[in-house]
């Protein structure tokens, strides 16, 4: 299970680490499209579409279907729900850390108001 779950996030963060795929994702949120219409619009060669197309739908984040000549993406069915947990519990480690560096400068910056009128005294 864990095994899956990791093999699973990576085909996921290996497949939205690409610009061109986000903005498929993007686009295929407002509505389906045809790979030929992504391959225009991101202004690529359909082989380089297909490949880009090929990679979302290995993460399961992309669905085709062929209908005579033309194949057609959709958003898959998979939700990212898994990777939101997995970016939330490290958002969740920096803020803390962040907020105990804060504290620590805040003491720093007491203390050297502190020193500084020691010093004209």
């Amino acid at each position: 299970m864990v095994q899956y779950a990791k093999t699973r996030l990576d085909a996921s963060f290996a497949a939205l680490s690409d610009a061109t795929r986000r903005g498929v994702l993007e686009q295929l949120g407002h509505a389906d499209a045809s790979i030929t219409d992504l391959a225009e619009k991101f202004r690529m060669t359909l082989t380089g579409m297909k490949k880009h197309v090929g990679v979302l739908e290995q993460a399961g984040l992309v669905i085709t279907e062929k209908v005579g000549r033309v194949r057609t993406c959709k958003l898959g069915l998979r939700r990212l729900e898994d990777e939101a947990a997995w970016i939330e519990r490290y958002r969740q480690l920096w803020t803390a850390r962040f907020d105990e560096l804060d504290k620590v400068i805040e003491e720093l910056k007491r203390k050297e108001k502190a020193d500084g009128r020691k010093k004209r005294e």
